[in-house]
């Protein structure tokens, strides 16, 4: 069975995008997520109405995704063959209290259907997944801290029994204050050794 390569990687931090190591876009302006998401969005340019009805981690994991998935000729798979492993260490804390506020208040009581569907972590892979016709198989992790193995032995798992040959793996993560995407796509071609070594090097690069 061939060797497993990354063949490209998106990271957003700091309202900044990259990719493969080198700045893609800059927003110097924005003081939160939800403001960046939007300037990035105009940015890349992707058609999609639905994203603005996402909250706002969806939004950065679809962001990342379809930077790092541009440069992907995805129609050489089968929709079935790719998967999605992605992990966290808040889950969707933000999108949680959102929610709570508004069902806090017994007399001012309106929750939202639309905004309750988003307090499951994996419903950003649904997103991403529906983007871009993705089927395979799919997992979200909650670990307190990236722990590349995990995501690394998974991805390994599939692969070795056969139930999928390409993926999207990374880390999507929003804090109250702080927010962090780092997705790189993996498949039997590329450069770099699919292994934790490697993707720890990769996340810990200093931009």
């Amino acid at each position: 069975m061939k060797e497993l390569f990354i063949n490209s990687y998106c990271h957003i931090k700091n309202n900044r995008i990259f990719v493969d190591g080198k700045l893609l876009y800059s927003d110097k302006v924005a003081d939160s997520l939800s403001l960046f998401a939007k300037s990035g969005y105009r940015y890349i340019k992707p058609s999609y109405n639905k994203f603005f009805k996402m909250d706002e981690i969806s939004k950065l994991g679809f962001l990342a995704a379809e930077v790092l998935l541009s440069g992907v000729n995805l129609t050489v798979y089968n929709e079935e063959d790719i998967a999605v492993i992605l992990s966290n260490s808040h889950s969707t804390l933000v999108t949680d209290l959102n929610h709570q506020l508004t069902i806090d208040d017994y007399n001012n009581f309106f929750p939202s259907p639309s905004l309750f569907v988003y307090t499951l972590p994996n419903i950003m892979i649904g997103e991403i997944s529906i983007r871009h016709k993705l089927r395979g198989e799919n997992a979200f992790f909650i670990v307190e801290n990236f722990k590349a193995d995990i995501i690394t032995n998974h991805i390994n798992s599939l692969y070795l029994a056969h139930k999928a040959n390409a993926f999207v793996g990374g880390w999507v993560n929003q804090s109250e204050n702080d927010y962090e995407a780092f997705l790189y796509w993996v498949s039997n071609e590329g450069n770099i050794l699919h292994n934790a070594f490697e993707i720890n090097k990769l996340y810990n690069l200093i931009y």
